[in-house]
């Protein structure tokens, strides 16, 4: 217990480190951008090698790609229906920050902290949760908006293409169903890689922290976060008391509270969503995710 809350405070602790160098002008949100393409192209791509080198490929766990669709869509089917009475803006603000997981910011450095062993499966759900973020959720999102969203196919496989952590759990997941293995040394070379993926991650965190909101987007942004995690906990006692293995239950519950992803946020602010309140919505939702993820650790030991 001691140290899960050791852990759980360390995370925390390199949050508000970011945080407090940005408001002191040391480092801005603009490094915060330049430091995720550090992330997303070389420590997480490193952290999915060395933690997928060694997976055995089974029908129930490439379900988890199936499963992330499937909660996604949970998500904005629950969002519509209690939607309220919302402007068109406010139900694509609310269906876009209501909906989809971020793995690859959040929930992967947190398992590196406390649940190792769940990387494998927390990556195969984040090949359903990519293909939703990339285009999947815009299509969901008009058809209950009425929006005029245009799919492009191209512009959906090339975006998935330039996304160097899909490819790699793309390429790891062909490499193990086919059983080849993967070369220690290029394990051995990119592990110091991988190992810096938590603190980068939490790091850039604090750096993206908002808490500037308009008085007028109070009661969306909390109607939104409170649907989402009443969305999550619900998920969480359905998979309780699902017929599964333990680590197989504590993924799902993890993955169900996570915040906001980054791609939803960029989604919100094309559809006419003011760029504070999605800030706000984004960084208060790091902020309740962490102890719902902390507690499920405890509820699963």
């Amino acid at each position: 217990m001691k140290e899960i809350l050791i852990s759980a405070f360390s995370l925390l602790f390199i949050i508000f480190l970011g945080y407090l160098f940005k408001r002191f002008g040391i480092f801005s949100k603009a490094d915060g951008n330049r430091l995720s393409q550090i992330i997303l192209n070389l420590t997480l791509p490193a952290a999915i090698v060395v933690n997928l080198a060694q997976l055995n490929v089974s029908f129930n766990i490439t379900a988890l790609i199936a499963i992330a669709v499937f909660f996604t869509l949970v998500q904005l089917l629950f969002l519509r229906i209690f939607k309220g009475r919302q402007s068109q803006r406010e139900l694509s603000f609310s269906l876009y920050m209501g909906s989809g997981f971020n793995i690859g910011n959040f929930t992967l450095p947190f398992a590196q902290s406390f649940i190792p062993q769940a990387i494998p499966l927390i990556s195969l759900f984040d090949i359903g949760n990519s293909i939703m973020l990339a285009g999947g959720t815009g299509l969901v999102v008009e058809a209950l908006t009425g929006e005029n969203y245009v799919f492009n196919l191209k512009a959906f496989l090339q975006k998935l293409g330039r996304s160097v952590p899909f490819m790699c759990y793309l390429v790891l997941l062909l490499l193990r169903t086919a059983s080849i293995a993967i070369p220690e040394m290029l394990i051995t070379v990119v592990a110091p890689i991988a190992s810096a993926n938590t603190f980068l991650s939490m790091f850039m965190i604090g750096l993206y922290l908002e808490f500037k909101l308009p008085h007028y987007a109070w009661l969306l942004v909390l109607k939104t976060l409170l649907l989402r995690y009443t969305i999550g906990l619900i998920l969480v006692v359905i998979v309780y008391f699902t017929p599964i293995n333990q680590l197989m239950k504590l993924v799902l519950s993890i993955l169900a509270v996570t915040p906001i992803p980054i791609f939803n946020v960029m989604n919100a602010v094309l559809s006419g969503s003011d760029e504070e309140s999605v800030g706000f919505c984004s960084s208060l939702s790091f902020l309740i995710s962490l102890p719902l993820m902390t507690a499920l650790i405890f509820i699963y030991r």
